[in-house]
């Protein structure tokens, strides 16, 4: 199965952004407050989180792309699930299977997309993948369309028929030797060291961003009165940073290592935070998407030198298990940060508003990426 099958796979569970965007429109339907509706990402990312490393792991032993395709098979189930959600307690339970589903996707991508590559190829490999999510993300551009026309349930709907065709597309190709075999377990090989610092790494640069991916909505569409297709512009402006920036980070990786391009990375994610973190009801909007872009490109930077280090951690018979680990760690991240930024607007809007509360957890998530950058800078010179 080529990278570009295991791309599309990729690309069908990162159109989930297109949820972002409809937040607004959830809340209004079943009429919750913003802060409940973060447990849609919640039991979202975090079922996916626990299933991309279990699955990545489990590949291993009965081979990648019979996950694959199952994962596959199963967002499509609950695509339609979510798009026929009765309540918002339905729509949770749907969320946790699309977060299932989308953990096997997500454990064996990476396997499957740098299969057969040598050391020196992996991070071009990887940045392609990373790249085909990042184009997922810009989702938030036609769901601001979508729900402004059809109303939020459209959002799901429209992604029935990408994840079925995928999954004709990687049942009619053909696997590469040795993509389905079962592997042996193999105990031991892997490097701790370097496994739990980018884990570590990653934890906080994506759980930093997704202060954006939370609250960004409710800013441009709410507090600017831009609309849900015109905010939905602006926040596509954060993925397309991250889409851009994936297989730039990706060949520097191969050709200078991957800790510059980390550091790097994170400097421009926490610039692009706290640049949001001082935004009121009159910024110019030109100097919005500026930070909105800066902040996706640091992450895309980012991203793929470290995922390129935690594969590089781990032996060959079990690179399902490294890329399971590498988005476990990246989802425990997005939960953490959920969690916090919803407990700043919780704790915070009815003193400062929510503008104040925006402010302040953007600042804070900028806070954490520059600490880790200034941690990463310092493991790097450690090494030396």
């Amino acid at each position: 199965m080529s990278r570009w099958v295991a791309a599309a796979g990729a690309l069908v569970v990162s159109l989930d952004s297109m949820m972002n965007i409809a937040f607004p429109a959830i809340a209004k339907a079943f009429s919750v407050p913003p802060e409940r509706v973060r447990w849609v990402i919640i039991c979202y990312v975090l079922t996916y989180a626990v299933t991309s490393f279990v699955g990545g792991a489990a590949a291993d032993r009965i081979g990648h792309v019979a996950v694959f395709r199952a994962g596959l098979a199963l967002s499509a189930a609950a695509f339609v699930m979510g798009g026929a959600a009765p309540s918002f307690d339905w729509l949770l339970v749907a969320r946790v299977v699309q977060g299932f589903a989308g953990g096997l996707i997500y454990g064996t991508a990476p396997a499957l997309a740098t299969f057969g590559a040598p050391p020196e190829a992996r991070g071009r490999r990887l940045g392609f993948l990373s790249a085909a999510m990042g184009l997922g993300l810009l989702g938030t551009l036609p769901a601001g369309a979508l729900v402004e026309s059809f109303g939020w349930r459209a959002v799901y709907h429209v992604r029935v028929p990408a994840a079925l065709a995928v999954l004709v597309w990687a049942a009619a190709t053909r696997a590469e030797p040795g993509q389905s075999e079962r592997q042996p377990v193999v105990f031991g090989g892997v490097a701790p060291g370097p496994v739990l610092r980018a884990g570590a790494l990653s934890f906080v640069a994506r759980g930093a961003i997704f202060a954006i991916w939370l609250l960004a909505p409710f800013y441009l569409v709410e507090t600017r009165g831009l609309g849900a297709f015109v905010g939905g512009i602006f926040f596509m402006l954060t993925p397309l940073g991250t889409t851009v920036a994936a297989p730039l980070g990706g060949r520097l990786a191969d050709r200078v290592g991957a800790s510059m391009p980390a550091v790097v990375g994170l400097g421009l994610e926490a610039a692009g935070l706290a640049a949001l973190g001082f935004v009121d009801a009159t910024t110019p909007l030109g100097a919005i998407a500026l930070a909105l872009f800066v902040a996706g490109f640091g992450l895309g930077f980012f991203e793929v030198p470290n995922m390129a280090a935690i594969m590089a951690a781990f032996p060959s018979s079990r690179q399902g298990a490294a890329g399971g680990f590498s988005f476990l760690t990246r989802t425990l991240g997005v939960v953490a940060g959920v969690a916090v930024t919803g407990q700043i607007v919780a704790a915070r809007s009815a003193a400062v508003g929510f503008l104040g509360a925006f402010a302040e957890s953007l600042l804070v998530a900028a806070l954490a990426v520059a600490a880790t950058s200034v941690f990463a800078l310092a493991g790097t010179r450690a090494r030396r």
